[in-house]
């Protein structure tokens, strides 16, 4: 039986602009359950985590923004995706900003010896408070979850790194820090920046990366940040960066996910209706939503 468990996470602690908090509504509002029922023996619409509206408070050491906060309800997120694994369902998060991954992984990391992680993204999410030009937390989540950055959110689940550097394969990065370009070249991450995506082609980028993630891990997460994809096709994000992913590249992909059966756990973040064009970016959403879960034009 397989059974989908979707849980919103409408959280815009991790950076300055309103509206992402918006994001799981709107993804809701663009007909995930309709699409996706097709491809689920029973799909659990969980509802939202409460976030509520606190105020904005800076850490007064480290500089980082509302960083207690985020990590409190980072531990109430790995909970509800701990206890969808535990009972044999497929865990969905919509999001909220990128932040909400520190969360994701820590729930998902406790049911894997080897989580691979695919980060579909314009960026690389690999900042410190040291390197982080922002002290904005959605700019880390992929550095917490390698273990590194404060220890208010590396800690989080009692045990840490989440993954591993060599499990890890970003996916469309065009806008990268001094910081995380430097990580990326100590640590040995896996990077298909849009120059790769160009000039080898989604195809040849997604069997590649199917390929390198099968034959280390035991399963894999995937963290697709809607600004991975081209703003004329996803306009409703918060970071927008052009020369991204097409709509048709990142079906691609889906679709080739779908095939090898390699995605354990998923989440799609950073959808911000404030900024859309007729909930255009959640309606794509979906769309990719549908072709990771095995739909085809034939």
């Amino acid at each position: 039986m397989r059974k989908l468990s979707i849980i919103g996470m409408p959280m815009d602690l991790g950076q300055m602009r309103r509206g992402v908090d918006m994001g799981p509504s709107a993804i809701r509002y663009a007909g995930i359950n309709e699409k996706l029922n097709d491809f689920f023996d029973q799909i659990d619409d969980l509802g939202d985590i409460q976030i509520g509206r606190p105020a904005v408070v800076i850490d007064p050491d480290s500089k980082l923004r509302n960083l207690e906060l985020i990590a409190e309800k980072s531990v109430k997120l790995a909970e509800q995706v701990d206890e969808v694994i535990s009972n044999g369902s497929f865990p969905l998060v919509l999001g909220g900003d990128h932040s909400i991954a520190i969360g994701t992984l820590t729930g998902v990391s406790k049911h894997y010896k080897n989580l691979g992680v695919i980060w579909y993204d314009a960026h690389g999410d690999l900042n410190t408070a040291e390197t982080s030009p922002t002290g904005n937390i959605h700019g880390m989540p992929l550095a917490v979850s390698l273990g590194l950055g404060h220890n208010a959110l590396i800690d989080l689940g009692g045990y840490s790194p989440k993954v591993k550097p060599e499990h890890v394969v970003i996916i469309g990065a065009r806008s990268l820090d001094d910081g995380e370009r430097a990580l990326i070249k100590e640590k040995g991450i896996k990077v298909y920046t849009m120059h790769e995506i160009d000039r080898l082609g989604m195809a040849k980028v997604m069997e590649e990366t199917i390929t390198y993630l099968k034959e280390k891990t035991d399963g894999v997460h995937l963290s697709l940040d809607l600004d991975g994809l081209d703003p004329s096709d996803a306009p409703g994000v918060g970071t927008p960066v052009i020369g991204g992913i097409s709509y048709r590249e990142s079906h691609l992909a889906m679709e080739m996910l779908a095939e090898a059966q390699i995605i354990t756990s998923a989440e799609f973040v950073e959808v911000n209706p404030i900024l859309d064009e007729k909930n255009k970016t959640a309606m794509v959403a979906v769309e990719l939503m549908a072709s990771l879960f095995g739909e085809k034009l034939l």
